[in-house]
This record gives C-alpha cells, structure tokens and sequence, in this order.
C-alpha cells in the first residue's frame, strides 16, 4: 500500500490481485448480482488507487478495502432491482483436510451460501464476513460503519434465520 500511495502501478496491481478473490466472493455473496460484482469490485479499487491518502492506518489495510466495497456494493443495491440467479463461488481446494472433511466442509458451506440467498444484504455481509472472511465484530462494525452492538445484533437474527432455514445437524455448526 505504502508503494501504490507514491504511484507504483506494480504495486498496486499486486495489491489488486491480492485482494480481487476475497472481495468477489464477499461482493456475489452481498449482492447476489454477478453482473454488479466486477463493477464495484473495480470501483473499489479505483477508490483505493485515486484516494490512497484517505488510509490513515487505523485500522487493518483490508478493513478499509472490504468498508469501501460494503458502501460501493450497498448502493449499487440500490441502483438494481432485477432478479438474478445465483451460483456460489468456488473455494479453494485445502491440502491440509482429509477428503471427508473437505466433503463435509462444502457441502456445509453449500447449505449456508444457498440459505443465505433468504437474507438482508446487511445480514448476509455479517455472516460472509464472519464466516468466509474469519473478521471479528470490531472490523465488521468498521466495514459496515455501524456499532458492534449493530453486528452483534444482526449476527443474532441471521443465525436465528438459518437455523430455521437449515434442516438438523447442518444447522448445529452455526
């Protein structure tokens, strides 16, 4: 970030590949519009590239990344009312996981993602950044610019939701 500030290109491509797979799957999983998410996923970056002073370092590089994607995304939202079909983006294979684990894990997260689709976009922010994107409450209340107290209540009524949504022991993980 340090480079791209001074304007190196090579560094701020190396920065947009760094971040590009994380805010498409946090952005298809938000607005659930595969045609929005490479326009605010690019309007996004073309903020962080013309506005590099405006990261003051207060919070964690990818907080203020993932913040200006929630706010371009919401109001894309806003713009988009057509109805959409929705196909959930790949994870990456995991070395490290025995294949039923790996099995039992996607078919986990296939539940979710599909259970998801029944959310607010507010909700469904708090649950894709928890759960795919492993942030805490702190750095979602930065993100979405609300209290904690806001995450933490919109985390309970997504949860709430899901369990109602997910059938037995998938819902038991939650």
């Amino acid at each position: 970030m340090l480079a791209s500030r001074g304007g190196d290109e090579r560094a701020f491509e190396e920065l947009y590949r760094h971040f590009h797979a994380r805010l498409a799957r946090f952005l298809i999983n938000l607005t659930r519009r595969p045609q929005v998410v490479e326009e605010v996923l690019n309007d996004t970056m073309i903020a962080v590239w013309e506005k590099p002073a405006s990261f003051r370092g207060a919070s964690k590089l990818s907080t203020w990344i993932f913040g200006i994607a929630y706010r371009k995304a919401m109001k894309a939202l806003r713009k988009v009312d057509d109805p959409v079909e929705y196909r959930p983006v790949d994870s990456p294979d995991e070395d490290s996981v025995s294949s039923d684990e790996a099995i039992w894990r996607g078919q986990r997260e296939r539940l979710l993602l599909e259970a998801m689709q029944q959310l607010s976009a507010d909700h469904r922010a708090v649950v894709d950044l928890t759960y795919f994107h492993e942030m805490g409450y702190r750095e979602i209340a930065e993100i979405m610019a609300c209290p904690v107290d806001t995450v933490k209540t919109r985390m309970f009524h997504a949860r709430r939701h899901l369990k109602r949504l997910m059938s037995g022991g998938s819902a038991e993980w939650l």
